[in-house]
């Protein structure tokens, strides 16, 4: 079989389910990713020693590059945690989308994509994004048509709603960075710790420097009094808990436990 000769450089069937698979979900956790990367084994490749996570996509990559795509990783802005999306690195503006969304839907995601790199939080309303709807290129859309397009960037993971407010998923972040960064040099902020594009996070109140919400947790983690790393004046803001996978895995199985628990007691 193809998939039991694994050479560096080279897919094998196991590689190719795991592309196919990746494709169809967009984006995905890392728990999730590394569930996937088992599947495929069992399905191509039983017997083989299941390759390090880093090793196997990095193997994928190296197939990749000529095409200009790649399977990155990256971290949600909010909790910190690890996920992977494939990223089409010669189209890194909206028209990417263009294959799953019309004209004047593509035109209201970008209309909420600036309102969220302008906006101070890192999120826009529900009301400021359909309030634009008349100003849409294409095919007119009424504001109840526009609140189920938003629920599609939603389900397509392009945009995270929280209490009516929309903010941009993980998977658009990795794979806008580089259009982001170049259409709005004004408003992009970036994290003083990463460096990296910040939408959501926290900042100094006295110097102004912004943080993503994982590297807070992670610079001020055990220091009982947290100081800004530029200006070292006081830090106002809750610090978030460090994401832990262990502790995460451990509450699933107590979840799961209790949850089985319940099912013999009935």
């Amino acid at each position: 079989m193809q998939g039991s000769t694994r050479r560096g450089g080279a897919m094998t069937d196991v590689h190719r389910r795991f592309l196919q698979l990746l494709m169809t979900h967009g984006v995905l956790e890392e728990r999730e990713v590394r569930r996937l990367q088992n599947h495929c084994y069992r399905v191509h490749d039983r017997n083989a020693t299941v390759d390090k996570l880093e090793d196997f996509i990095n193997n994928i990559n190296s197939v990749l590059e000529s095409l200009y795509i790649e399977i990155k990783k990256g971290v949600t802005e909010d909790d910190g945690r690890p996920i992977y999306a494939l990223v089409n690195l010669a189209t890194t503006s909206v028209s990417k989308m263009a294959t799953d969304f019309a004209e004047n839907e593509l035109d209201l995601f970008r209309k909420a994509l600036e309102l969220i790199v302008d906006s101070e939080t890192g999120f826009a309303s529900s009301t400021n994004i359909l309030n634009l709807v008349d100003q849409l290129k294409g095919k007119k859309m009424r504001k109840k048509e526009a609140e189920q397009v938003l629920q599609k960037f939603v389900q397509s993971k392009w945009l995270i709603e929280k209490e009516g407010e929309f903010t941009l998923h993980g998977r658009a972040i990795l794979e806008m960075e580089q259009f982001i960064r170049e259409s709005y040099p004004d408003a992009v902020k970036t994290c003083n710790i990463c460096h990296g594009l910040l939408i959501q996070g926290q900042s100094c109140e006295t110097c102004g420097i912004r943080m993503h919400l994982p590297c807070v947790a992670k610079y001020f983690q055990s220091t009982p009094e947290p100081r800004c790393p530029h200006c070292n004046d006081y830090w106002p803001h809750d610090i978030p808990e460090v994401y832990d996978p262990e502790k995460e895995r451990e509450a699933g199985i107590s979840k799961s436990s209790r949850k089985s628990l319940r099912t013999r007691q009935h």
